[in-house]
């Protein structure tokens, strides 16, 4: 049928008028809507093609221990299948050492980003079993070390990996430590990395559990593991665990917390109409030798004063001033006027007398 409809339109070819060229361009059109079929057969089996010889190059350089050379080959690949995949035919032992032995030999490759491809698709391949979370963990460290970042679906991948070891009552720091039975160190780079992961699919539980762990694995937390957790825990208003990790994170382990993780504690505060306690976290944190920024004090203030505490406001408006900091005009104006409006005169010219001699 493709073949008569093809001879057709090419004899309609050698006729002039406007009937003939109609009838060339329906027969044209129906051979293409028969003959599509078959181009897609053929892109498939090219596809196919195209991989199984990705495949036999990859494993190639495997063979000659020419692990170098590997991100070369994939640099073309536009094909969606992991080249990686035949490793699921091999020993779970031999994978670890091939695996291994890449990425030791991705290190001195030039530039360091040249192997992100291969990173990729190995984190992909690897991350498909719990098994092998140590190893994924290992190609995890390796890439954020070359400066490459993963694609975001790793995140999801990670995740399920990881709660799928955690289901087999492994503890957060035994699951760490195995990393070391393959030659590998867990670090804070690669476990705040699995902190975002597991707070980007809402696994808040889990990663207060990771944060609380790594320590057990010799990785201690730095401020960026809190502000990852203390941070995903605002968003969503839990204002009790999110201020007492802070307060563990300052006292504890005296790390100072960055203004932008404190903008978000004191954000979710007065969304939660718990203004008190972010003035006493202000004071909890200033008495620590812990600075509080602009945006901070800004967003009490003006919690201060949609709850209609005027005075409160006053005292902290002040209290802001003498760090160097002067609210916007718009919020002096609501303080003094609040305070007229409650009676308290005398505490409105205190506070108007503050503002004007900052000359605000």
């Amino acid at each position: 049928m493709q073949v008569s409809c093809f001879l057709c339109y090419r004899v309609l070819l050698h006729y002039s008028g406007s009937s003939a060229m109609v009838i060339g361009a329906t027969l044209h059109r129906r051979f293409l809507l028969h003959s599509r079929p078959i181009l897609s057969q053929y892109s498939s089996v090219r596809s196919m093609s195209s991989l199984q010889n990705l495949e036999q190059a990859v494993r190639a350089e495997i063979e000659a221990k020419n692990f170098a050379k590997i991100p070369d080959h994939l640099v073309s690949c536009q094909n969606s299948s992991n080249p990686f995949s035949f490793f699921s035919s091999f020993p779970q032992n031999l994978q670890v050492q091939i695996i291994d032995e890449m990425l030791q030999a991705f290190i001195p490759v030039r530039p360091r980003s040249k192997p992100k491809l291969a990173y990729s698709f190995l984190l992909s391949y690897t991350l498909q079993s719990s098994h092998l979370l140590p190893l994924s963990l290992a190609v995890l460290q390796r890439t954020l070390r070359s400066g490459c970042v993963p694609i975001p679906q790793t995140h999801v991948l990670l995740s399920s990996a990881w709660l799928g070891r955690r289901s087999h009552s492994h503890s957060v720091a035994n699951i760490l430590r195995e990393m070391q039975s393959i030659g590998y160190h867990p670090d804070c780079v690669t476990c705040n990395y699995l902190l975002s992961s597991l707070c980007a699919v809402d696994q808040l539980v889990e990663a207060v559990k990771v944060l609380k762990g790594m320590g057990g694995a010799g990785c201690i937390p730095d401020f960026t593991s809190y502000g990852i957790v203390i941070g995903a825990l605002c968003k969503v208003r839990k204002t009790v665990e999110a201020e007492d990790m802070m307060r563990q994170m300052v006292v504890k382990h005296r790390l100072t917390p960055g203004q932008g993780t404190l903008v978000k504690l004191f954000a979710a505060l007065r969304a939660n109409s718990e203004i008190w306690k972010a003035v006493e976290f202000i004071e909890f944190l200033e008495k620590e030798g812990h600075s509080v920024g602009f945006e901070s004090y800004e967003l009490v203030v003006e919690g201060c004063v949609e709850k209609r505490e005027y005075v409160l406001a006053g005292k902290v408006a002040v209290r802001m001033t003498e760090r160097g900091f002067i609210p916007y005009i718009k919020i002096r104006q609501k303080i003094v006027e609040g305070l007229v409006s409650i009676g308290e005169w005398e505490i409105a010219c205190s506070v108007r007398r503050r503002f004007a001699a900052l000359k605000s």
